[in-house]
């Protein structure tokens, strides 16, 4: 990504993607290209043909690598361009690594820290329900 931005030497607000025109590339076009780059790669990689590869998938994913690398969610909304910083939030809701460690942090001190499995019979019981 640093060889491009030196490559195309243009200014922080320009567009980072351009036509042969210079304006930027419309949403259509990019996921025209995406969907292009996702083909080529299936073949090197065929269970990613059995994926869901869109500009929103992706721009998900980034946020949720930020959010796990504990950037703010405000940082992450402007990043995305949100209007609102509660547009974010839900990428929260998503996240059960968070909500683990939160619960974490509430637990008893004299239990054990980690998940509840239930015992066979337990499940057997509910199965039953």
């Amino acid at each position: 990504m640093r060889v491009w931005l030196a490559e195309r030497a243009g200014l922080p607000g320009a567009p980072l993607f351009v036509t042969r025109s210079g304006k930027a590339l419309s949403r259509d076009a990019l996921e025209h290209r995406l969907a292009k780059y996702v083909q080529m790669a299936g073949g090197v990689c065929p269970t990613l043909m059995q994926k869901s590869v869109t500009m929103h998938v992706l721009r998900h994913s980034a946020a949720m690598r930020l959010l796990h690398a504990g950037i703010d969610t405000s940082v992450i909304a402007l990043w995305l361009g949100h209007e609102n910083v509660e547009t974010t939030q839900v990428y929260l809701h998503a996240d059960l690594a968070i909500k683990e460690r939160a619960l974490a942090r509430t637990t008893p001190a004299e239990t054990s820290p980690g998940r509840f499995r239930p015992t066979d019979k337990l499940l057997a019981f509910l199965e039953a329900l």
